[in-house]
């Protein structure tokens, strides 16, 4: 099993009927033994709308929108107020932010990643195709081969919060000719590690953990790669034992055939695809729900716009449950049909939405 989970699916998804089959897969948690990371303080900050405060602090605040509320969209988050990033960093609001340009060869990751798996298929790239601004970016690299592996860069969370906006500029190297299981995205999640281990296949209970990663799913060989956008999810109401799937219309995998009550307010939109070798901003919010409440949130946007919104989640029945790690990944179960690899560049985590890099 990969570093988050995996499970096999009846093929069928446009039918409405999927469903899971047998058993996960064996496997060792390959992106968890890998690579060489370092333990460090995490970030800090305070809560939503708060000021950076290094590793003390407290968490509060809200997402500034309500449940039902509207999200901001385009250029009107923190990143318009620091054109091409200049000084992002220092924004209050800012938790992290790393363009990748201070590093001399990828194991300097170390210095500001808490964990970094597979170090030999983790580099520093220079090649202007694969760099979205500036100089260098972070580059992925999985083998042709049937055995599962995982790239990662991880960061953890100090203080622990209720709510982050997770931005990054990514791009899959076509063809991407990947059918099954891929976490090839970002990842937000709460005590789903343990002493650095991941903990895949222990469903989510309201007091253990939760995890949302954004990823591309692409169930056979004709769907389009890399596939359909979604939230790869660990949540107390989870269908199976390896985690759920939310699809931007409010399908839910396993069993699209059975509704998921995401409340009055879900609004069903189209399912998308991104394009192989193109630049996309991703951004990523999860605000974890007040516990009895059903007012958790988990909202993705694609280039600015709002593309997937999933209100009326439990993701916690205990306050102390919150956000403790945050990461990047490139994960594949097995990958038969040719290496490969996936760039990531200017990366911001933060407690308000950020929007693409702003160009006046």
């Amino acid at each position: 099993m990969d570093r988050f989970g995996v499970w096999t699916l009846v093929i069928g998804l446009a039918s409405g009927s999927v469903g899971c089959s047998g058993s996960p897969p064996p496997g060792s948690q390959t992106g968890e033994v890998g690579g060489s990371g370092t333990s460090g303080t995490g970030v800090g900050g305070n809560g939503v709308g708060g000021s950076q405060s290094g590793t003390g602090g407290t968490t509060g605040g809200s997402a500034g929108t309500s449940a039902t509320g509207s999200m901001p969209e385009g250029n009107n988050g923190i990143a318009a107020k620091h054109p091409g990033d200049i000084g992002i960093a220092s924004d209050s609001d800012v938790i992290f932010a790393d363009d990748f340009e201070s590093y001399k060869v990828a194991s300097d990751l170390n210095q500001r990643w808490d964990a970094v798996y597979q170090n030999q298929y983790v580099g520093i790239t220079t090649t202007a195709a694969n760099v979205y601004a500036g100089k260098q970016a972070l580059e992925f690299t999985l083998p042709q081969q049937n055995a599962e592996l995982s790239d990662a860069t991880d960061k953890l969370v100090s203080p622990e919060r209720d709510v982050l906006f997770l931005r990054y500029y990514s791009k899959f190297m076509p063809p991407y000719d990947v059918v099954g299981s891929s976490h090839n995205g970002s990842s937000i999640s709460a005590h789903y590690f343990i002493n650095g281990q991941a903990t895949p296949g222990v469903p989510a209970d309201g007091t253990n953990k939760f995890l949302a990663n954004l990823e591309n799913w692409r169930s056979d060989a004709t769907t389009a790669s890399p596939g359909d956008l979604n939230v790869y999810i660990y949540h107390p109401d989870q269908r199976s034992q390896w985690g759920d799937h939310f699809f931007p219309t409010g399908l839910v995998m396993p069993n699209t055939s059975i509704a998921y009550d995401f409340g009055p307010t879900f609004v069903s939109r189209p399912d998308i695809i991104p394009a192989l070798n193109r630049w996309y901003c991703y951004e990523f919010m999860l605000k974890a729900n007040t516990p009895g409440q059903l007012d958790g949130r988990i909202t993705a946007w694609l280039d600015g716009k709002l593309v997937a919104d999933f209100p009326n989640l439990r993701l916690r029945d205990v306050a102390s449950l919150k956000i403790d790690r945050f990461g990047l990944s490139f994960h594949i179960y097995s990958n038969p049909n040719g290496q490969a690899m996936k760039w990531y560049d200017n990366v911001v985590a933060a407690s308000s939405y950020i929007g693409p890099i702003f160009t006046p």
